[in-house]
C-alpha cells in the first residue's frame, strides 16, 4: 500500500514536470513556487531539464529554484559551466560559486565540504596566498594586503589570476573585485560555521598539487557527465562513424523492459523530446508505441544521444533554441536512417520503424542516417580530386551560385544541406532522404557537366581574370561558333552579342521565346565538340541544359538589344569598355 502511494506521487510529479517544461518561463517559475512542495518538485527534475529551466527563466530570477535544488543538480551545473575543454576556467568558477553562495551561504559551505573540497581548494590555491604566523612573529611583517580572523592564518588575494581568461569586454579588475567580495564572505561564513575546518581548508590549500588535482577533478567530472551521454570528445566523435544498412542487423540489440514489476521510475528528461516538432518517420514511429515505460526509456535514450552530439560537436548549449538545433539534427538523421532501413519492396512504414527504435539503439540508427550524408561527401571529394575544373585551377565559384552552394555544403568537414534560405537559413542538416536525393541529383549533374567540359579540350586560362562560370563559359563558346568566330574562349563584343540576340528568339514579341532550332543547334554543337550523340547528351544533361536556356529566357526575354549594358550581362562573356 505504501509503495502505491510512492508510485502515485512519482507519477504525479512527472506529469507536473511535463507541463512545466512547456510553459513560458515566468509561468513555469510561478507554478513551481506555488506548488505545495516546491523542493520535491524541483528535486524530481532530471539534472538536464533543471539546467535548461534555470537558463530559460534567467539566472537572476532563478535564485529561489537554485536554493531548493539538490546537490546533484548543483554539481551538474558546475560540471557544465566551469570547464574549458580539459581546463578549469577560474572566471566561471568565480561566477557560479558566487551565485550559489548568495542563494544559500550555509548550504554552499556544507555542499563544498561534502562534495567539492578538493575542487574548492584548487580554486583557493589559484586565488589566495596563505601565511601562518609564529608566536614570535609580528603581523606587520605580512603587509596590509593580508587579513586574518584568528591572528594565526593570514590570507591575501592574488593579482593577475584572470589575465589569460579575461575577454576584451570584461576587465580583469572587475572579476577580481567580484572574487574578493565572494571569498571574503565565504571565509567569514566558513570560520563561523567551524573554525577548525576553516583552518584545515587553508592549510590544505597550501599543499595542493594543481596538475594532479585538476586532472582528478576532470576525470570525476567526465564520469558524472558520461551517465548523461556527455562523453569525452575522443569517444563522442564515434557517433559520426558511418554504419552500413547491411551491417545494422549485426549490431547488438538493446534491452527495453515492459514488465510492470520492473518499472524503472527514473526521471525522464522532457526538454529534448518536447522539441520534436517536425513530422517524419521517427516521430510517427514514437506515436505507434503505446506502452508508457517504453516511451520513457526511448525519451531518455534520445536525450542521451542529443548530449552525445553536443559533446562530439564541442558546443556549449544553454538556451532552448540552441538545444532545438541539436534535436532537429538528431531527429533528421534518425529519420534518414529509418527510411534507409525500411524494406525496399514497400514504402517506409511507421509500424516497422517503431519496432526498429524499440529493439535497436538510436545511436546505430543515427549512424546509418549520417552515413548516407557521408557517402555524398566522399563522392564529391573523390570526384573533385580528378575533375577537369580542378586540373584547370578554377575556383568553386565556377559552378555558379546554386551548384557552389551544394558543393560547399558537401566539401566541409561535416556535410550540410544547401537550403538557400527556403526555411530561413543558408545551410542546415539533412532532414530526409528527399534532401539526400536532391543533393545527389545536383552533384550528379555537376559531375556529368564536368565530364562534358573535359572532352571539349578548351583552355579557360585567357578569361580567368573575369567572373567565369560554367554557364557563361559554355554559352560564350557556343555563341562564337554560331557567329563564325574562332573557337578560343574570348569575350564577345557588344555588337557580336546583339547579332546573336536577334537570331535567338522565335518572334519579336515580348516576352521573347527561344527558337527550338537554336536549342537544337546548341545540342549539335555539343555533340560535335564532345563526340557524344545528341540523344546521349539529352539523356544525361537534358534537364540541366533546359534550365540553362530557361534562365536565358528569364533574364533577357523582356530586354531590348538597344538597352544592353555589358556590366549586367552574366550568362555570356562580353567585352567591357
Amino acid at each position: 500500500m505504501e509503495n502505491k502511494k510512492v508510485i502515485a506521487r512519482i507519477e504525479n510529479l512527472q506529469q507536473i514536470r511535463g507541463k512545466i517544461v512547456s510553459m513560458p518561463p515566468e509561468k513555469a517559475l510561478n507554478t513551481i513556487l506555488d506548488s505545495p512542495q516546491p523542493a520535491a518538485l524541483i528535486h524530481s527534475f532530471p539534472e538536464e531539464d533543471f539546467y535548461f529551466l534555470i537558463h530559460d527563466i534567467g539566472l537572476e530570477d532563478s535564485h529561489p529554484l537554485l536554493s531548493l535544488a539538490s546537490d546533484k543538480q548543483w554539481e551538474y551545473i558546475v560540471d557544465l559551466e566551469v570547464w574549458q575543454k580539459d581546463r578549469i576556467e577560474l572566471k566561471s568558477v568565480t561566477r557560479w560559486f558566487d551565485l550559489l553562495f548568495k542563494v544559500d551561504p550555509d548550504r554552499f559551505v556544507k555542499w563544498f565540504l561534502d562534495r567539492k573540497t578538493e575542487f574548492m581548494e584548487f580554486y583557493l590555491f589559484k586565488n589566495i596566498e596563505v601565511k601562518i604566523r609564529t608566536e614570535d612573529q609580528d603581523p606587520s611583517e605580512f603587509g596590509n594586503e593580508f587579513f586574518t580572523y584568528d591572528d594565526t592564518f593570514y590570507v591575501r588575494f592574488l593579482d593577475g589570476t584572470f589575465e589569460l581568461e579575461t575577454e576584451e569586454s570584461e576587465s580583469g579588475q572587475t572579476i577580481e573585485k567580484d572574487r574578493n567580495a565572494f571569498l571574503s564572505q565565504f571565509f567569514k561564513t566558513l570560520a563561523a560555521f567551524d573554525h577548525i575546518t576553516y583552518q584545515k581548508v587553508l592549510l590544505e590549500t597550501c599543499s595542493v598539487i594543481p596538475a594532479e588535482t585538476e586532472e582528478e577533478a576532470y576525470r570525476l567530472r567526465n564520469v558524472r557527465l558520461a551517465e548523461k551521454g556527455f562523453l569525452q570528445y575522443e569517444e563522442a566523435i564515434g557517433i559520426y562513424q558511418p554504419l552500413k544498412p547491411e551491417d545494422f542487423e549485426k549490431q547488438d540489440t538493446k534491452f527495453t523492459t515492459t514488465e510492470p514489476d520492473r518499472k524503472l521510475f527514473f526521471p525522464v528528461p522532457f526538454y529534448h523530446s518536447g522539441m520534436l516538432e517536425q513530422e517524419n518517420l521517427f516521430t510517427a514511429a514514437l506515436k505507434k508505441i503505446e506502452i508508457d515505460d517504453v516511451i520513457e526509456q526511448i525519451q531518455t535514450e534520445f536525450a542521451g544521444l542529443c548530449n552525445l552530439i553536443i559533446s562530439a560537436d564541442r558546443k556549449n548549449i544553454r538556451e532552448k533554441d540552441e538545444l532545438k538545433t541539436i534535436v532537429k539534427k538528431v531527429c533528421g538523421y534518425l529519420n534518414i536512417g529509418l527510411e534507409q532501413l525500411s524494406p525496399d519492396d514497400r514504402a517506409p512504414d511507421s509500424g516497422h520503424c517503431a519496432i526498429l527504435i524499440r529493439n535497436h539503439p538510436l545511436s546505430n540508427i543515427f549512424r546509418v542516417g549520417y552515413g548516407i550524408a557521408l557517402d555524398l561527401k566522399w563522392k564529391a571529394e573523390k570526384w573533385r580530386e580528378k575533375s577537369w575544373f580542378e586540373k584547370q585551377g578554377l575556383l568553386l565559384g565556377f559552378w555558379g551560385e546554386e551548384w557552389l552552394g551544394v558543393l560547399g555544403g558537401l566539401l566541409i568537414k561535416k556535410p550540410l544541406f544547401f537550403d538557400n534560405y527556403k526555411t530561413g537559413v543558408l545551410y542546415r542538416e539533412f532532414m530526409s532522404m528527399e534532401d539526400i536525393r536532391a543533393t545527389d541529383n545536383v552533384l550528379t549533374e555537376i559531375i556529368l557537366f564536368d565530364d562534358l567540359l573535359s572532352l571539349m579540350a578548351i583552355n579557360p586560362e585567357p578569361v580567368t581574370d573575369r567572373f567565369l562560370t560554367y554557364k557563361n563559359f559554355i554559352l560564350t563558346l557556343w555563341a562564337r561558333d554560331c557567329l563564325g568566330l574562332s573557337e578560343e574562349i574570348e569575350p564577345l563584343s557588344l555588337d557580336e552579342f546583339k547579332r546573336l540576340f536577334d537570331d535567338l528568339w522565335a518572334d519579336k514579341k515580348k516576352p521573347y521565346k527561344i527558337r527550338q532550332s537554336m536549342k537544337e543547334s546548341f545540342l549539335s554543337w555539343l555533340s560535335d565538340r564532345t563526340g557524344f550523340a545528341n540523344y546521349e547528351i539529352s539523356r544525361k544533361l537534358g534537364h540541366t541544359l533546359e534550365n540553362l536556356f530557361g534562365e536565358i529566357q528569364s533574364e533577357y526575354g523582356e530586354v531590348s538589344s538597344k538597352d544592353f549594358d555589358p556590366r549586367y550581362i552574366d550568362l555570356f562573356l562580353i567585352q567591357r569598355k
